[in-house]
């Protein structure tokens, strides 16, 4: 029974772990839990941490997100930084293809990407490749719903 058991185990797939998605944010910011929400939803595991606004601004600094393609919540996930609302498919599809980048961001807060209003109503939006030297390019298109 014992030898039988451990066969079965041996010829499932191994499954690969995700790794957590750690969120750094402002502690009076609804938005970036709804973002949460979103990403534990899709199966992430996600730890949250709160900093003011000022030690939130340095840290994204830190990790080389261009102040100009900044958002309210900071991610990083298997050495990327995840600036924004960023889709968990989007998250995804960067752990899988594991370009040389910083990461993703969603600058500033668009209607209903995730965390912020139903995707029904979306404006559109784009998710953006932050590359090394500080430059970006489209990485997802969304059009408005």
């Amino acid at each position: 029974m014992l030898l039988a058991s451990a066969a079965a185990m041996m010829a499932m797939p191994l499954r690969a772990e995700t790794p957590i998605l750690h969120v750094v944010k402002d502690p009076g910011c609804g938005c970036c839990g709804d973002w949460v929400d979103h990403l534990t939803a899709a199966g992430f595991t996600v730890t949250v941490e709160e900093r003011d606004v000022e030690a939130l601004a340095a840290y994204k600094a830190q990790l080389g997100v261009p102040e100009a393609l900044v958002s309210c919540h900071t991610g990083t996930i298997a050495g990327y930084v995840v600036e924004g609302h960023v889709p968990a498919a989007d998250i995804r599809r960067l752990l899988a293809e594991k370009p040389d980048a910083v990461g993703l961001t969603v600058p500033g807060m668009p209607f209903g990407s995730p965390g912020m209003g139903p995707e029904t109503q979306r404006e559109a939006y784009d998710v953006l490749l932050v590359k090394r030297d500080g430059t970006s390019s489209i990485f997802t298109s969304y059009p408005a719903a």
